[in-house]
């Protein structure tokens, strides 16, 4: 069993551990969501969808690691839309026991002086070679619990600031209990991916029975996602006070001495031996907002095969075989006859077109040049730009000479999220006999694979310097898709004007220069581009379109990818050689 479990070039004294210690696992990584399928709703977006990626990747390649994260049992939310079109948000109705198994492991965490039992539900991701990868979801709604406590792994990022603080001594503190109880006693490297799972050191201090800070330092590496504030949690030490053991708020004042509260992205920088970005610019971005010289960058990527289309994939497999589990083979995508790689993206775009006949009611052209947004929507997203000036809209796409196809949730507590779904939808409705444009409901994995597969063009539009990497313009790429961006996180390294799509306002300068900028040149220019560089392209030279498409393929797809990424953190935040990964 353990030789199809495990690659032969691992090295010798790796697979002796393995072989005698089933719960070697040298890397645990610790994410507040991780999206592994659309039937797992323990996800909101980028963050939790990176994570699964990484995951599947590491599963792909053999790496002993096994991930940590929290059961949500009602989801994010259900998107529905009222008569006014703003956004509602019902519960997820899912059944844990169809996807995972349950444990009969159970830890205790004691949270405003009540004991809570965590227990846990496996997901064994296996990778391509037959590899599984263990994914633990901790869960509390268990009896002897107390009722406010059981819903404490309802909801992600459901409830208010407490809510949060005591999802985030779970994943950190339960999460590493869980897995002590599980046997895993060797671990090298704690991953936190984003600061949620801080608190972690917090338990890892109390295990070593003496505080030592250089110790817990040598032990945790650290991944930071965002230069928004909204995106780092930050906790007052009165409320801290209140909810958390003693034991553990002693130690938090230590931890963090003269100061009014914890923040938690400020905990993982101090207490981590190795720090990153999700890109050059973002680290660039990290290092000049937390005052420091050390945040490296690894560039965020995308789990190849569960983002290709099938045929796409099918091409792939007849043209570049071993691209699976060695994506940079894909720079041989340059090969590929046109004719096919276009047949294989039309298949996509009709298969898209199908799912909006059928949810949407609206007939659209295959023909038609058709641009995809999809995202979180949040309001430094700028999903309204494109209608920034309508009649020039109309002036350069009427006519249905281009269609539009948005896609994205607000948090429920974002009103100004919610705005601009609202400005959108009512868009569609006025542009309906000129631009057609479809809002699909309810985004989710699903929706996103059908539109990062079936779109000709993906337009991202982020305030800079606020997008740190951004991902879905990587499955793009992965499918020959090009982008049409706002030079910020990823796509400034991707970017390659005419060749891998376009630009949309001003190249990037040093560190945080472009924050003051007046927001109507990015619109121009969107205008602009679009009208004299992507419209005529795509109805005037075919050639160049489809060859623009492999080049996406073979210098993007080949580049921004989870197997490249995880690679990169073996070599360079957890010191191991995964040889022959």
């Amino acid at each position: 069993m353990i030789q199809r479990l495990h690659r032969s070039d691992l090295g010798n004294s790796l697979r002796t551990l393995m072989e005698n210690d089933p719960a070697f696992r040298p890397v645990a990584y610790f994410s507040m969501e991780v999206g592994l399928k659309e039937s797992i709703p323990t996800y909101s977006g980028g963050l939790g969808v990176l994570a699964g990626d990484i995951l599947k990747s590491a599963a792909d390649l053999g790496v002993p690691m096994a991930g940590v994260t929290l059961l949500y049992r009602k989801g994010y939310f259900v998107q529905e839309f009222n008569e006014s079109d703003w956004q509602l948000e019902k519960p997820v109705v899912w059944d844990p026991s169809k996807e995972l198994t349950l444990l009969p492991n159970r830890v205790t965490v004691t949270l405003e002086g009540r004991e809570i039992q965590v227990g846990v539900w496996v997901y064994e991701c296996v990778g391509a070679t037959g590899y599984p990868l263990p994914i633990y979801f901790l869960d509390t709604d268990f009896e002897p619990n107390h009722p406010d406590d059981r819903t404490l792994c309802w909801y992600l990022y459901g409830g208010d600031n407490r809510y949060r603080l005591r999802q985030e001594f779970i994943l950190g503190v339960g999460g590493l209990r869980i897995l002590r109880d599980l046997g895993y006693m060797n671990i090298d490297t704690f991953h936190l991916n984003e600061g949620h799972a801080g608190f972690l050191t917090l338990e890892l201090m109390r295990e070593q029975g003496y505080y030592d800070p250089d110790k817990i330092r040598e032990q945790v590496v650290f991944t930071t996602h965002t230069p928004v504030p909204a995106g780092h949690d930050y906790f007052q030490f009165n409320m801290i006070d209140e909810v958390f053991p003693p034991d553990a708020k002693s130690t938090i004042h230590r931890m963090l001495p003269n100061r009014e509260g914890v923040s938690m992205t400020e905990l993982g920088l101090l207490y981590s031996r190795y720090v990153n970005g999700v890109a050059k610019k973002h680290a660039e971005v990290s290092n000049d907002m937390f005052k420091m010289e050390t945040v490296d960058w690894i560039t965020n990527g995308i789990h190849p095969t569960t983002w290709i289309s099938s045929g796409m994939r099918k091409l792939y497999n007849k043209h570049i075989p071993g691209w699976e589990l060695d994506p940079g083979r894909l720079v041989q995508a340059l090969t590929i006859p046109k004719e096919e790689i276009w047949a294989a993206h039309q298949a996509s775009k009709l298969r898209l077109f199908a799912r909006i006949l059928e949810t949407n009611g609206v007939q659209l052209d295959p023909d038609v040049l058709t641009i995809g947004f999809a995202r979180r929507a949040a309001t430094y997203k700028r999903a309204d730009l494109l209608l920034t000036d309508v009649k020039r809209l109309k002036d350069i796409a009427g006519g249905k000479k281009v269609q539009f196809v948005f896609a994205g949730k607000s948090h429920p507590h974002d009103n100004g999220g919610k705005t601009l779904l609202q400005k959108i939808r009512r868009a569609a409705k006025e542009l309906e006999n000129d631009i057609p444009i479809v809002f699909i409901d309810n985004y989710n994995m699903e929706i996103a694979s059908l539109l990062t597969q079936g779109v000709d063009v993906w337009l991202n539009t982020p305030v800079r310097p606020r997008e740190a990497s951004g991902t879905s313009g990587m499955k793009c790429a992965m499918n020959g898709i090009m982008n049409f961006s706002v030079l910020d996180g990823w796509w400034i390294e991707g970017w390659i004007e005419d060749v891998t799509g376009w630009s949309i306002g001003p190249e990037p300068t040093e560190k945080n220069a472009n924050t003051d900028y007046d927001e109507n040149l990015d619109a121009n220019d969107l205008y602009n581009k679009l009208e004299k560089k992507v419209i005529p392209t795509y109805y005037k030279n075919h050639d160049k379109w489809v060859d623009m498409m492999k080049h996406t393929i073979a210098l993007d797809a080949s580049f921004f990818n989870t197997h490249r990424v995880v690679r990169e953190y073996a070599a360079k935040a957890y010191s191991i050689d995964f040889r022959g990964m």
